[in-house]
């Protein structure tokens, strides 16, 4: 009788296992035949690549009792590259904004001067309507912070005894000629054309259709850059013209409605961009944007040539925290008069900027 409950009880739990295995199976071939879950569906913020870089140099030489001569100085920049852009399907949207602001102080002139000065915003809109052509759209703005000068040398000073006497700061600061303001001058474009990308980091944007403003706001500086007369002093004598624009030259920027010159200048032409953004290795990159605008509004017998510009940094990664940079801007515009000998009257000329600089650089955020 036991031996027959034993062989009951051993059949009974194999037809257990078996049923259990038959439903797991079941259940498997269930899950199997089910479909998937659909993936989550991208969110806006997916589409962007956003970076923020900053880089600070600080330079600094003393000299005491020595014998070569020379200056004790010492010089603070920074420099803040922030990018935002946007790809999803055919469409893309590429913003920049890059500051620079620098100073130095030397011994032989008691005055901060400032080294560097820039202020540019950049947003490009495209969509592709070709293998590596899109329809463009392009948004420019360039301006500086504060007053730039040129520091002239103070007249020679003697004393009673007619021994020269070393120039004051106060010295110093009458000598020096202003050049530029805060929007004086200002650049601001929007351009329409075609954006040609055979690479990531190559494109050759042409736009036609191009239109804009030049601003000068400080009435200091209208007549360097070419800004016409209001049309209620379009008769007026040059006497009467230089007496306003001195009044106006007095009061700084609350004097721009009494200037005879106005503030703005609307320009409508064409122009081509060319950017390379060539990262050589992890330590080593290059930028250069090269810009050519030809306004159609303008006289051309009186100024014949495009505005130029051409920027260019080389950017070398010497440690996890310290990079050296070198930076070149060359501006061709002859609309801008420039005292020389050639002109001593003011007159077109290559302006042309060069700078080497050792410092710390950190990327704040970044994301891929």
């Amino acid at each position: 009788m036991k031996k027959t409950i034993i062989i009951l009880a051993a059949m009974l739990s194999s037809f257990a296992a078996m049923a259990q295995d038959d439903a797991a199976a079941a259940a498997a071939a269930a899950a199997a035949a089910a479909p998937e879950a659909p993936a989550p569906a991208p969110k806006f913020k997916d589409f962007w690549v956003e970076s923020l870089a900053t880089n600070i140099n600080l330079g600094q030489t003393s000299l005491t009792n020595w014998a070569a001569g020379g200056d004790n100085t010492v010089s603070l920049a920074a420099y803040i590259d922030g990018n935002a852009n946007y790809k999803k399907e055919a469409m893309f949207w590429n913003n920049r904004l890059q500051l620079d602001y620098g100073f130095l102080y030397a011994s032989s002139k008691p005055l901060l001067q400032k080294n560097a000065d820039r202020i540019y915003l950049e947003s490009r809109w495209g969509y592709q309507i070709k293998d590596k052509l899109y329809f463009s759209a392009n948004y420019d703005f360039k301006s500086q912070f504060s007053t730039g000068y040129e520091y002239k040398t103070p007249a020679s000073k003697t004393d009673a005894e007619g021994n020269p006497i070393d120039p004051t700061r106060e010295d110093w600061k009458m000598a020096r000629v202003g050049k530029s303001n805060f929007l004086s001058p200002a650049y601001t474009t929007l351009a329409l054309g075609i954006d040609w990308k055979p690479k990531d980091w190559f494109s050759v944007s042409f736009a036609p259709l191009t239109g804009g403003y030049t601003f000068v706001v400080d009435p200091a500086y209208r007549t360097a850059y070419s800004m016409k007369l209001k049309k209620e002093y379009e008769e007026s004598t040059p006497e009467v013209i230089a007496e306003k624009n001195k009044q106006a030259i007095e009061k700084g920027f609350s004097g721009g409605k009494l200037s005879p010159y106005r503030s703005h200048r609307f320009e409508f032409g064409a122009m081509l961009k060319i950017d390379l953004k060539a990262q050589i290795n992890e330590k080593f990159s290059y930028t250069t944007q090269f810009v050519l605008f030809e306004d159609y509004l303008k006289d051309h017998k009186a100024h014949p040539c495009p505005r130029i510009n051409w920027d260019n940094r080389i950017d070398w990664k010497l440690a996890k925290y310290f990079a050296l940079t070198v930076t070149t801007n060359l501006i061709y515009d002859d609309m801008v008069k420039i005292v020389t000998e050639k002109h001593p009257e003011g007159g077109p000329a290559v302006q042309f900027k060069e700078s080497i600089a050792f410092g710390f650089t950190y990327t704040i955020s970044s994301k891929k």
